[in-house]
């Protein structure tokens, strides 16, 4: 075992056998440290910085020609660490003992805060001296003003195994104790040529340098950056696009030169920070001229380092600027002094500049367009990328769309509808159901969908073959179950009841069998045909995952706004019944739909009070043809039912086509003596006639439907629509058909149906109380007597009554789900123990 690492660890004592990293990438690594091999300690594992701050962090230590693909397998699978959406590597500075205060603040505020809210790694020399030892200070401060453990800055030294100060403790320390990590002392060093590590990095990557190749580890670090480079990463899923890589350059010696060439030859952008003096300096000035000479240059070198006679270097040094200077789309400058932007803004902006450099296509831009996502950097998606430059079409921004989706990216949405997205070809059944299988498994509405699942699977296991007494279907293990339309119609269908009706079917081209539940799997529609109501379908996905500004924004787009806005309403309402986490139930009630459809309603009932009404009672398209005072209903929205037009059209319904001011008096008289219906006692409204002669108006409004609802008028009455000339026609028949028309108005109207209910209810309970205690007759044959053979049919009728309430209804469930749905109801267990009651006294009686 000793033998097979000998290349990986450097380790002079093993070196008979050239074997790389990939063995601890396979997981070697961990069994090795269970072996207790005496090689593993100060080699591979932890370190343990001891003094004022006590972190820990973890190293490894190779040799100068090890593959960085190895390496990276060791940083992102053995130590855990999140593929990067960012690498950016921390060059220069390491002359700097005394650091300026606005380049502290662009360590602390810029480039720590830029790779917390990046998912950066940063890359540095690992040792405690120079910006280096800045850079850790920053990153312990921004750790201590950070109340989240999970929010890391992912600080990795790639460190020359000769310039560490006390390296020694990192080979003989804890042989014989492996699963121990190794206690170091961080000190602070006068310059000179060894350091001690930084304690506020969290990974070491300690390279052993071959004497004979100086300058090995900044070739590896080099060869690093690239592999990152070519990798893939994503959010929220698998990887989408490579890993962007930029070096930070801070002031500099000239030696830096070389370094920054070979990285220039991989395409690598560098941001160079001007007024941190050096290289970094002489770069800007030259970059500002825009035409030099090599004179010009090889007097910048000297004035900047005097120390630098030879001339041999200093061709050199002019020969590389020159070279550098050729690939200026790949470099630029931020000079904190004189810029606002954030540092996670400049990265960006030189991400997308080393971009348009090299092509114009849509396909070359998207890595930085989801870069941009990632960070939800919408601004320099709208001035960098999408400023006319670069034609895009619809079908390059289907990938990032879905992306910004996912992430809960609201922004970026609207950025890409508004740049050619069309989301009635982009959203299909298909992509629909991706969008719910990315669901958070912490979330209320994932347990409902996995409620639903598993009452399928239960359903599905049932109608199989059943197995032999103890036999179990076999484990599928702990595979994310992939949730189809099928759980979440199910879901949909608690909430919102009949306004979800036919939500993701097929339409049936036969009736299915008869207690036959419609809504199978072999009744989804296809995946790939495109969704017929894209915005009411993305405006649910995003209301069950409390997404409020998503939904506001699919909400505002989509069509019927009143009725999806009392949609939204039920169903955050019932979610925050069901959540048990308190933030989020919080978040559900204190959504504003509720507000949102009065406010829309308002706007239309000041522009037409007609059309207000027509809105309110005409049948939706996209809510299963449901109306808004329906879906009001479901949603116990008390605050839209207040509102003057709402009253206005519901008294307007009430009274049917008498007029509203008609007394209770006048109703109550004319309901005892129905002859008065055909005096001027009861006053009709007329408005009919003006409602025919505009009926083209309301065309576009289900007029048909509309003016039945508000008018309570029979547009298909054969003596309403009897063709020929009026003047042709008979008085007898116009004095007909006056007093039918009068006669089914004054019946029809609601308030007389309620009028009648509570008489009839009443004169019940008058004959129930007259059969009791006056008329209760011995059994057959004296009795029972006319009265209560007829309170006997009474209650006859309110049987069927509740039978019809309970099982002929238009939901298409089973028997016993209709049943249960029925027995929900108070009122009907109210109904139920009542007629129970009298069931078993007539079977006493």
């Amino acid at each position: 075992m000793c033998v097979s690492l000998s290349v990986l660890l450097g380790c002079s004592c093993c070196s008979t056998v050239d074997e790389t990293l990939e063995n601890v990438s396979r997981g070697l690594a961990s069994r090795m440290k269970k072996e207790k091999s005496p090689w593993a300690a100060g080699r591979v594992g932890d370190i343990d910085f001891i003094g004022t701050s006590k972190t820990r962090g973890k190293f490894v230590r190779v040799r100068s020609n090890t593959d960085p693909v190895q390496i990276y397998q060791m940083l992102t699978e053995e130590w855990g660490l999140a593929p990067p959406h960012l690498v950016v590597s921390l060059v220069g500075g390491d002359e700097l003992a005394q650091m300026k205060p606005w380049l502290r603040d662009t360590l602390r505020k810029g480039l720590v805060k830029a790779a917390q809210s990046t998912g950066a790694w940063i890359l540095t020399n690992g040792l405690r001296f120079g910006i280096t030892k800045h850079l850790g200070q920053a990153v312990r401060d921004h750790s201590l003003a950070s109340t989240s453990s999970k929010v890391r800055v992912v600080a990795i030294g790639v460190t020359p195994w000769n310039m560490i100060h006390n390296r020694e403790a990192l080979l003989t320390s804890n042989y014989n104790k492996v699963d121990e990590p190794t206690a170091y002392k961080p000190q602070d060093l006068p310059h000179g040529s060894v350091y001690s590590l930084d304690s506020h990095h969290s990974h070491f990557v300690l390279v052993e340098e071959d004497p004979n190749r100086p300058g090995a580890t900044s070739e590896m670090r080099v060869k690093l950056l690239k592999h990152i480079s070519l990798q893939r990463t994503g959010y929220g899923g698998a990887g989408s696009f490579e890993i962007p890589v930029l070096c930070l350059l801070v002031h500099g010696e000239p030696k830096i030169l070389k370094r920054m060439y070979k990285g220039i030859g991989n395409s690598t952008p560098w941001l160079i920070l001007a007024g941190s003096g050096g290289v970094a300096d002489i770069l800007v000035t030259l970059m500002n001229r825009g035409c030099w000479d090599m004179d010009s240059v090889h007097e910048l070198l000297l004035d900047t380092f005097p120390n630098a006679h030879h001339s041999t270097d200093i061709s050199n040094w002019v020969k590389l600027i020159q070279k550098i200077l050729d690939h200026g789309h790949l470099l630029t400058v931020h000079d904190p002094e004189q810029e606002s932007s954030e540092l996670d803004t400049v990265i960006l902006k030189a991400l997308v500049k080393a971009c348009k450099s090299q092509s114009q296509e849509a396909q070359d831009f998207l890595d930085e367009l989801k870069l941009a996502v990632a960070w939800n950097r919408v601004d320099i998606a709208k001035s960098d990328i999408f400023n006319g430059d670069v034609e895009w079409k619809a079908c390059d921004l289907e990938e990032v769309m879905m992306d910004a989706l996912i992430n809960d990216k609201p922004d970026f949405v609207r950025l890409f509808v508004d740049n050619g997205v069309n989301l009635g070809e982009f959203l299909t059944y298909g992509r629909l159901q991706e969008l719910y299988w990315s669901v958070s498994e912490k979330s209320l509405f994932h347990n409902l969908l996995l409620k639903k699942y598993e009452e399928k699977q239960l359903l599905l296991g049932a109608a199989r073959t059943p197995g032999p007494p103890g036999h179990h279907p076999p484990e599928t293990g702990e595979r994310k179950p992939r949730f189809t339309l099928y759980e979440v119609a199910k879901v949909l269908k608690d909430f919102l009841h009949d306004s979800c009706k036919g939500f993701y079917q097929k339409i049936p081209t036969e009736k299915p069998a008869k207690g036959r539940l419609f809504h199978s799997q072999k009744n989804l529609p296809e995946l790939e045909q495109r969704c017929e109501h894209p915005w009411r379908d993305l405006f649910l996905w995003a209301v069950l995952q409390n997404r409020q500004q998503m939904a506001n924004y699919f909400w505002a787009m989509g069509p019927e706004a009143v009725a999806a806005a009392l949609a939204g309403c039920k169903i955050l309402k019932e979610m925050a019944r069901l959540e048990s986490e308190a933030e989020s139930a919080r978040s559900m009630k204190e959504a504003k739909y509720e507000q949102f459809a009065l406010d829309v309603f308002g706007e239309c009932y000041s522009n037409s009070e007609d059309r207000a009404y027509a809105l309110l009672v005409r049948r939706t398209h996209c809510w299963s043809k449901s109306t808004v005072l329906n879906l009001a209903t479901e949603a116990d929205a008390k605050s839209f039912f207040a509102h003057d037009g709402v009253q206005a059209l519901l008294t307007k319904i009430w009274w049917g086509a008498m007029t509203t001011d008609t007394s209770i008096s006048k109703l109550v008289v004319s309901f005892f003596c129905p002859p008065l219906i055909w005096t001027n006692l009861i006053k009709f409204s007329e408005e009919e006639f003006d409602n025919r002669n505009n009926r083209e108006e309301c065309v576009e409004l289900d007029s048909l439907d509309t003016e039945k609802a508000l008018l309570m008028t029979d547009d298909d009455d054969p003596l309403d629509s009897s063709s020929g000339d009026p003047a042709a026609q008979s008085c007898a028949s116009v004095w007909w058909r006056y007093l039918i028309r009068r006669w089914r108005r004054f019946w029809n109207a609601p308030v007389t149906v309620f009028l009648g209910n509570v008489i009839m209810y009443f004169a019940f309970l008058f004959l129930f109380t007259y059969v009791l205690l006056l008329d209760f007759r011995p059994p057959p044959p004296l009795g029972p007597g006319a009265p209560e053979i007829m309170l006997y049919f009474w209650v006859f009728t309110l049987v069927l009554e509740e039978i019809r309430q309970s099982f002929f209804t238009d939901e298409e469930m089973n028997i016993l789900k209709k049943f249960k749905l029925y027995v929900e109801d108070n009122w009907n267990k109210s109904d139920m123990v009542a007629i129970s009651l009298f069931v078993i006294g007539v079977s006493c009686r």
